[in-house]
């Protein structure tokens, strides 16, 4: 099935000269939605997970769905302050500042293989504090895995150590 034309972009979006990448539309397609979690899921099983670690927001809604077709657990990595118990952090540089995601101190054990997942890989930043925070925690990270990648933003590169994984990259804007 050919993802790219469940991508959808919207200009201008969420500030003037970004091009946003809208997963959406293949979220409203249950043939489509199904087919990125079974090819995300297909490229992990070999891999032998324990747990998938997904980012806030749109990361959780594959990132689920990949951990329950693999059987294994789910790990939520949210922004600071959301999580109710004892977390950990990583901080990311964004464009325009700096931000970090959080997950539960308990979350991981040593030695727990580790799928990281989000909708986009663009610059890394985000992707780079999964695996700080997965390492961190004692985990080994297994692969990571994304929905879409901006390849043209260079975000493999900060991943290089790592093998990654996407169902869709555009080379250009």
């Amino acid at each position: 099935m050919e993802l790219r034309r469940f991508i959808r972009d919207i200009p201008d979006f969420p500030k003037p000269g970004i091009v946003f990448k809208d997963i959406t539309p293949l979220l409203l397609d249950p043939a489509a939605l199904n087919f990125a979690v079974e090819s995300i899921a297909g490229y992990a099983r070999p891999l032998e997970v324990d747990l998938v670690v997904a980012a806030e927001a749109r990361g959780f809604i594959l990132g689920a769905a990949v951990a329950r077709e693999l059987g294994v657990g789910f790990v939520p990595a949210r922004k600071p302050g959301k999580l109710p118990a004892e977390t950990v952090s990583a901080e990311y540089i964004l464009e325009y500042g700096v931000d970090a995601l959080e997950m539960h101190a308990d979350a991981l054990r040593d030695g727990a293989r580790v799928l990281l997942h989000d909708d986009l890989l663009a610059t890394g930043g985000t992707a780079r504090a999964l695996c700080e925070l997965a390492e961190g925690a004692g985990a080994v990270v297994a692969g990571c895995a994304f929905l879409v990648e901006l390849a043209f933003l260079g975000g493999r590169e900060k991943l290089a150590s790592y093998d990654v994984h996407t169902l869709i990259a555009y080379d250009t804007e």
